[in-house]
């Protein structure tokens, strides 16, 4: 798999563990705590894949900034916690900087190999 598929499913699994967070209401629902803590760890192990291939600075920026806006649409839909649109465009321009740096690095694994060294993921 490319880094990119291994960010992907990072982030993904971070905001299901943040959605999990938020439902554990501070850890006094041990299951859904269980599972944050899970998924977490799931997030991290893939992540760390993806460091291997992409620069930590390029694959944090995309990681967050696209969990930022999922977290807050699921707050805004699922947890009724609706943000200002002061708050909205703050989060547009973390969009416009996640998608500038998907758009300046190169997809290509030699390309990135070659930049940050080599390494073997989850294949």
């Amino acid at each position: 798999m490319t880094p990119w598929i291994w960010l992907g499913g990072s982030i993904a699994l971070e905001i299901a563990a943040t959605s999990f967070l938020k439902a554990s209401e501070g850890f006094s629902r041990p299951a859904y705590a269980v599972a944050a803590l899970a998924l977490y760890g799931a997030c991290f192990w893939l992540l760390s894949f993806t460091l291997m291939r992409i620069p930590v600075g390029v694959a944090y920026a995309i990681w967050s900034g696209i969990g930022i806006v999922a977290i807050a649409l699921i707050g805004l839909v699922a947890f009724r916690q609706p943000l200002a649109p002061l708050q909205w465009g703050c989060i547009a321009l973390i969009v416009v900087g996640a998608v500038g740096l998907n758009l300046t690095t190169p997809h290509d694994a030699k390309a990135a190999d070659q930049r940050v060294g080599t390494g073997s993921g989850p294949e």
